[in-house]
């Protein structure tokens, strides 16, 4: 029988918003039409911290969900999540949902992307979510005081490869990814911070761990954390050699890097040191004057 996990998961959606979509038609490179969104969890799939994870895919139609704090603890931050899943699903509770929840506790408006994936057939893998990453931005930006944002202090935030997705967006807020679909197109698609938990895909091993191409860090790079344990199977360098890229370009940057944790822990709590990451993050956001 099927997994009864989604349905736990889009329940929880009711502590945010009703899923917005992000384009006003259908999405670049897309067909009308009903989407092929399905919940690949299984009675087998792994346990994170005791439970099972939210893993969502065929995602065609793009959304946005906002998570408010309340108004007397609202900060005026705001973070759009990128959830990870090798770009071929999404961990929409592991790194979603409960992250958001997070954000909404210390007084950011969390506004957790669905992008779509897996990549269509000879499509490069991050292109489609690269669209809706930077058309999110604009799109709560355009939003901003409906919602009770300043629109200079969006950030984003993204796991594994939707780290990557943190990476590619804070790189490549200048090169046109898609048509203007609207006034909200006008608008800046450059994070004013970034935050990448054990990210994915950001260096090329076998040219000596140079950064992939897509991901141009320059003097315009927004402030960056980062987080990643030794025994990732991801490989720590993709951290190091992303943190050593900012340091040269001068970009304010904060890496911790924990002896043990593995993968995709998102901030559920284990033994490990690692998942204590949240308040680490939260104080370098106060560091950086978006928390204030």
């Amino acid at each position: 029988m099927r997994w009864a996990l989604y349905l736990v998961a889009m329940r929880l959606f009711a502590a945010g918003s009703e899923p917005i979509p992000i384009w006003p038609g259908v999405a670049p490179g897309e067909e009308a039409g009903p989407g092929q969104e399905h919940d690949t969890t299984t009675e087998k799939s792994p346990l994170v911290a005791g439970k099972r994870v939210a893993r969502v895919g065929g995602i065609t139609k793009p959304t946005i969900q906002v998570f408010s704090p309340a108004k007397a603890k609202n900060s005026g931050a705001a973070v759009v999540v990128f959830p990870g899943g090798g770009y071929n699903i999404l961990a929409l509770d592991l790194e979603g949902t409960e992250v958001c929840e997070w954000l909404q506790s210390i007084g950011v408006t969390g506004v957790l992307l669905k992008y779509r994936v897996p990549p269509h057939k000879g499509a490069v893998r991050h292109a489609a979510p690269l669209q809706d990453a930077q058309r999110a931005l604009r799109l709560v930006r355009s939003r901003a005081q409906e919602w009770g944002i300043d629109a200079t202090r969006v950030g984003v935030l993204g796991f594994s490869a939707g780290g990557h997705l943190v990476g590619a967006t804070s790189t490549n807020f200048d090169q046109v990814t898609y048509p203007a679909a609207d006034a909200a197109d006008q608008l800046s698609s450059r994070p004013d911070f970034a935050v990448l938990i054990y990210p994915a895909y950001l260096t090329v091993k076998a040219e000596g761990d140079k950064l992939a191409p897509e991901i141009r860090v320059s003097a315009n790079t927004p402030p960056s954390f980062l987080v990643q344990t030794e025994d990732d199977q991801v490989r720590v360098e993709t951290s190091l050699f992303y943190y050593l890229a900012l340091k040269n370009a001068r970009v304010s940057a904060e890496m911790h890097i924990f002896a043990a944790g593995g993968h995709g822990y998102g901030l559920r709590a284990t033994e490990k040191p690692v998942t204590g990451w949240p308040a680490l993050c939260e104080r370098w956001m106060r560091t950086i004057g978006v928390l204030k």
